[in-house]
């Protein structure tokens, strides 16, 4: 059960204008809980999935000619050619200082090795009658990645897209990304791309990008399944496009719930909350926690590390308007609160995490303990850090090899089969009213079923 926090605590922090919300009880914890999870839906959404509508319709239209048009317009540049040179992806590499080379070359290694482990097995089967039973998995033809731009540089994120889809064999990736006003990509970016192998690089980005990964232009191939972190124009362009193209995930802002004992230190769960909101505005940083200290100093501690942040604005919009304390009485009932919201990233600041995890029914990804915060499973953990947003938790995963694969069922029935099952076929086609399926085994058959 909740505990019920002091009121006139609470007011006297409302007069302060505290940084975070806090949650008065269990009911008040399940509300915030649940807008915080409804946060991208309503009218914001209605009005982008008519722009997004518009401009898929345009790009399946005119191709090259409709994507510079809206690269002219979104991202400020004339791009005369929107491929991005092979040259300058290995220059980029070249240039990219030996440290960070270094640290890339790392992820790589250790992301490579995790996602190897993914790749599904073939099943070869023998039934009882000698019929052969099976399924085979093979790697898509081609894949598009999406590397968001904007507010930050994510090198990380062609890692963790681009890895998986080699290591399931996928012929050819292709990403795109958004340029600068200046037609220019990061060159980490790029230097990322390079040693992922990807040679065809787009300076596209927006709804426009998947729209022509999913239909093809007269400079971007048509590819077999899209995947990577976006906007919301990104993720509603991707749900239109599904059937046509496979996807990865609807992915909504970026969210770390975290729960915390007396273990827990105060320096550390602030700066993994700050970690989470400097993504973005929408991005949502939760404490659940036994601890009555650690709820009390959290706001102020909070304010303190916010001082001379260089992403401080997005960070306290994200705290202010996403942001939630919630102290509950025991463990049990924190465990509760997480799964019923189901986060992308938990956080077990606890005094036996790995024993607290074997409860844990849904989140993307769980880290256990202080020495393991979110950044690490972003940069170089090894399993991905495309995981499930906004409650899809509890029914999805992370990306991994199996979503550049897909699996075909094999079936070679022998005579002796045949045989055996011809009569339960024919009863199981006549009680759906299907003639010709009953027909097909009769018509086979030399002896009256």
């Amino acid at each position: 059960m909740t505990q019920i926090i002091n009121k006139n605590a609470v007011q006297k922090n409302l007069s302060k204008k505290s940084i975070i919300k806090i949650a008065n009880n269990i009911d008040q914890a399940k509300l915030e809980l649940k807008r915080i999870t409804d946060r991208t839906s309503g009218n914001v959404q209605d009005e982008a999935i008519k722009v997004v509508n518009e401009i898929l319709k345009n790009v399946c239209e005119r191709g090259d000619e409709a994507l510079k048009e809206y690269t002219s317009r979104f991202d400020g540049f004339i791009a005369e050619e929107l491929q991005v040179p092979s040259d300058l992806i290995l220059k980029a590499w070249e240039e990219t200082p030996k440290a960070l080379q270094d640290s890339l070359l790392l992820a790589k290694k250790r992301i490579e090795k995790f996602h190897r482990l993914q790749i599904p097995k073939n099943i070869n089967y023998k039934g009882v009658h000698g019929e052969s039973l099976g399924r085979r998995w093979r790697p898509v033809e081609k894949a598009g990645i999406y590397v968001p731009g904007g507010r930050a540089a994510y090198p990380s994120t062609v890692l963790m897209n681009a890895i998986p889809a080699y290591v399931a064999g996928v012929n050819q990736t292709i990403m795109v990304s958004p340029a600068n006003s200046k037609g220019e990509l990061n060159k980490t970016v790029l230097a990322a791309a390079h040693i992922t192998g990807i040679n065809k690089v787009f300076r596209i980005g927006g709804a426009q990008a998947i729209g022509a990964l999913a239909n093809g232009t007269e400079s971007i191939p048509k590819v077999d399944v899209i995947t990577g972190p976006g906007n919301i124009y990104v993720t509603l362009a991707k749900k239109n496009v599904y059937g046509k193209v496979g996807i990865d995930s609807l992915a909504g802002p970026s969210e770390i719930l975290i729960i915390a004992d007396q273990s827990a230190k105060l320096e550390h769960v602030a700066s993994d909350m700050l970690a989470q909101s400097e993504h973005d505005p929408l991005a949502s940083a939760i404490l659940i926690t036994t601890n009555k200290e650690l709820s009390k100093k959290l706001p102020a501690e909070l304010e303190r590390q916010l001082i001379n942040h260089p992403r401080y604005e997005i960070c306290k919009k994200s705290i202010i308007d996403w942001g939630l304390i919630v102290l509950c009485d025991e463990l049990e009932a924190c465990i509760e609160l997480s799964d019923s919201f189901a986060p992308e990233h938990l956080e077990l600041l606890v005094t036996d995490p790995q024993e607290l995890s074997k409860n844990i029914r849904n989140a993307g990804a769980i880290f256990m303990g202080s020495w393991s915060p979110e950044a690490v499973g972003d940069y170089l953990g090894g399993p991905n850090h495309t995981l499930p947003t906004s409650g899809t938790a509890r029914f999805a995963g992370a990306l991994g090899v199996e979503t550049f694969m897909k699996n075909t069922s094999l079936i070679d029935f022998s005579q002796e089969a045949f045989d055996e099952t011809k009569h339960a076929i024919v009863h199981l086609a006549n009680s759906e009213g299907l003639h010709s399926h009953a027909e097909s085994i009769l018509i086979r058959d030399s002896k009256s079923c």
